[in-house]
């Protein structure tokens, strides 16, 4: 979580130790390497941690989750607990297990020198351990709608005084079905003006806004570059390709690049996995990221690319949201995505925080009709690139699977068996 600080554009002027937290947040921002705000946190965090509900729109990677866990843990601080254990001071729901997990852990090393307990839940992996910590009582709850929901119904928790609640990625939950799963726990919910509520996205829509104006107490909105909604540290390219030539130029890519850590995103699991297995058999380590795999490779892959361990993971859009991880050095679209906001988010996976990164796509003629949405969306048409002969790499035959070799003698007793069927049918 250390930060370069060398982005004028991502950074503000103002120092932690300006805005009065107390002192384990202080320390503990001070333990973590943060000196200067970031622009989201001067104008989210002033107001936030007066109380006010606030509905933000920023960059990814412009330090939203540390400006509302900051929030969270600044009045958990300044107020004794009143009620009882079973029920979460604040509640924080977001899109995807991956991003649960991600706010869980910003949490734990934002609040390391405080006392407040932080629990995640999410689907695929320890239903019943989950449920009885969840039980025992914890301080600030994340989750996944879902679990949430299954929990709740079940009675590990109430959300009857609930302090605070944060909706991460509010767009994304709506994209992914989830908006009556939202109201759901939104009516289980304090009235909005007997609760603070914040509501964060990299994209604001129209549907979203309304949702926090209706669910909301008088928020204030603030929306930091909304005329470059992709960091300028980012450096794009774009190359136009035929299908049957992509994973060649592909290859030639990842040579000419050497990025420490890669991520490939591609639009559907099949993709993934074949994408996996072709880079392997061209001597590259990669894994597959996508919602159908069990939770419990999924944080084991997460780990070894976040960890340097694997340099290439390949990716659905399970992977494009709140996803922290340091030293992305390139993201790479296999596919174009068919929705532009998902453009935004893949390649806000590099350059996070300040650094510079790579992001490039590939258009070939089964997805190029998304790139005008992605050109209007982002204001700006994406780099046009053009391959030489040479950066098209030659790509290795699959080799025919062998079938396995039949005993001895087996072809003959097949005919006996046939034989005999026939004869019981005549008869």
């Amino acid at each position: 979580m250390v930060t370069d600080e060398s982005n004028s554009s991502l950074f503000s002027t103002t120092a932690f130790s300006e805005i009065g937290l107390p002192t384990p947040l202080s320390d503990a921002i001070d333990e973590l390497g943060f000196s200067r705000l970031t622009v989201v946190q001067d104008q989210v965090l002033p107001i936030a941690l007066k109380g006010r509900d606030v509905v933000a729109q920023a960059q990814t990677g412009s330090g939203k989750t540390a400006a509302y866990v900051l929030t969270i843990l600044n009045t958990i601080l300044a107020r004794e607990r009143t009620t009882p254990p079973n029920m979460p001071r604040a509640l924080i729901i977001a899109p995807t297990r991956e991003l649960a997990v991600q706010i869980s852990n910003d949490a734990e090393s934002i609040g390391r020198f405080t006392d407040t307990k932080v629990h995640v839940v999410f689907g695929g992996i320890d239903y019943r351990k989950q449920r009885d910590i969840l039980a025992e009582g914890t301080d600030i709850l994340i989750g996944t709608p879902g679990r949430l929901i299954d929990y709740h119904k079940q009675r590990a928790y109430s959300l009857h005084k609930t302090e605070m609640v944060v909706i991460d990625e509010c767009d994304r939950l709506f994209d992914m079905g989830f908006a009556e799963d939202l109201m759901w726990l939104l009516r289980r919910l304090p009235h909005p003006k007997d609760r603070q509520s914040m509501m964060f996205s990299a994209t604001l829509s129209h549907r979203v806004a309304t949702l926090g104006w209706r669910e909301m107490d008088n928020p204030a909105e603030i929306v930091v570059n909304r005329e470059s909604i992709t960091p300028d540290t980012i450096h794009q390219e774009l190359y136009h390709v035929s299908a049957r030539e992509k994973f060649s130029l592909l290859l030639g890519l990842l040579k000419r690049e050497g990025g420490i850590r890669t991520m490939v995103f591609v639009n559907t699991r099949e993709q993934a996995r074949r994408l996996v297995q072709d880079l392997g058999r061209h001597g590259h380590d990669a894994q597959g990221l996508t919602g159908n795999v069990v939770q419990k490779k999924r944080l084991r892959v997460l780990d070894d690319f976040r960890d340097g361990k694997l340099p290439i993971l390949v990716a659905t859009d399970v992977a494009s949201r709140g996803l922290h991880i340091d030293g992305v050095s390139h993201v790479i679209n296999y596919d174009l995505p068919q929705d532009p906001e998902d453009y935004v988010h893949r390649i806000g996976r590099t350059a996070r925080a300040g650094a510079e990164g790579k992001a490039i796509t590939l258009a070939c003629e089964n997805y190029v009709y998304s790139l005008d949405a992605v050109h209007k969306f982002v204001g700006y048409d994406l780099p046009t690139a053009f391959a030489d002969e040479d950066l098209y790499l030659p790509v290795k035959p699959h080799r025919p699977q062998r079938r396995p070799q039949r005993p001895r003698g087996s072809e003959s007793r097949d005919k006996q068996r046939r034989s005999r069927s026939r004869r019981r049918r005549d008869n």
